[in-house]
């Protein structure tokens, strides 16, 4: 990996970068308590071959970015209760990281995909920093809501059970969550998985760290009212069985952002299967062609 580390505020942030910096930048917003590398490299090379300058980056409180170890984590019953009473960060301030990612790297404007907690943060960055998102795809995501899009009961006593330490209990503990909310209708690359749960493990992850995660969607309410100020064109796209982020939080997400198109992929639960690469990709690169053609349209 050709790690790079930028400060932004009082976080410092962990990125890599694929292709020519001169072509359309694609900034890549990953999820939960999941590392830049949750990205797959051929994911990343199969969008520098569409012609875009790709990003991606440990989000604050994961991987190798800063991690806010003073901040106590919420406790189970907090979270069960959706009351946070202290936040160490909100999406907001992760949107802002976002922003600052791209001042670093002199980057005015950029194409956002974001997936699951991404999603939520690409959201919240297109609604609050207008100017600097070209087009926006929200993946496996949601509003905020907690009348859509939220998690089946039945993975909540597992997602809330204290995991066990070490490296190897690590490892068979992402295998399992991807068993329980991965996509039913293709088959899962377990050794990448295993690959990249044993390498997230090395470059920094913690329990602790994906609550503060969690409280930051806990904290950040209902966003349906600040989604209805994006004007970049959007795609929604959300597997049909996703058990994590049901798919109502992709229809939801669909009826608050205005012009926002979904794309609904049969057998797609909360991952991003190598079989749906080609249809995200395709239609990733097209809602990028319509920010172009909008934005050349406004300039002529």
């Amino acid at each position: 990996m050709d790690e790079q580390f930028t400060k932004t505020g009082d976080v410092e942030l962990c990125y890599e970068t694929f292709g020519d910096p001169s072509d359309p930048a694609m900034l890549l917003i990953m999820g939960l308590g999941t590392q830049m590398i949750g990205w797959h490299e051929d994911f990343c090379r199969q969008l520098v071959d569409r012609g875009f300058f790709v990003i991606r980056y440990d989000n604050r409180d994961s991987g190798r970015s800063t991690h806010f170890e003073s901040a106590r984590p919420p406790t189970p019953g907090q979270i069960l209760r959706r009351r946070i009473p202290n936040p160490a960060y909100t999406l907001t301030d992760m949107a802002d990281d976002a922003a600052g990612l791209l001042d670093a790297l002199d980057i005015e404007a950029a194409h956002v995909v974001g997936a699951s907690m991404g999603g939520m943060i690409a959201q919240t960055f297109a609604a609050r920093h207008p100017a600097r998102v070209r087009s926006l795809t929200s993946i496996m995501s949601n509003t905020g809501s907690r009348w859509s899009g939220q998690a089946a009961l039945r993975l909540w006593p597992f997602l809330l059970r204290r995991p066990k330490s070490g490296k190897e209990a690590f490892v068979e503990r992402i295998v399992k969550v991807f068993e329980l909310i991965g996509s039913p209708g293709y088959p899962t690359d377990h050794e990448w998985l295993r690959g990249m749960a044993a390498l997230s493990f090395d470059r920094g992850a913690d329990e602790a760290s994906t609550a503060r995660q969690l409280a930051a969607i806990l904290a950040s309410g209902n966003r349906t009212a600040e989604l209805r100020r994006i004007t970049a064109p959007t795609l929604v796209v959300h597997g049909k069985s996703d058990r994590l982020v049901r798919p109502s939080g992709g229809r939801a997400t669909v009826r608050a952002i205005p012009g926002a198109r979904l794309l609904p992929i049969e057998g797609m639960g909360h991952d991003l299967p190598r079989g749906a690469w080609p249809r995200i990709i395709d239609a990733i690169a097209e809602n990028a062609a319509q920010a172009k053609r909008r934005d050349t349209a406004r300039a002529a």
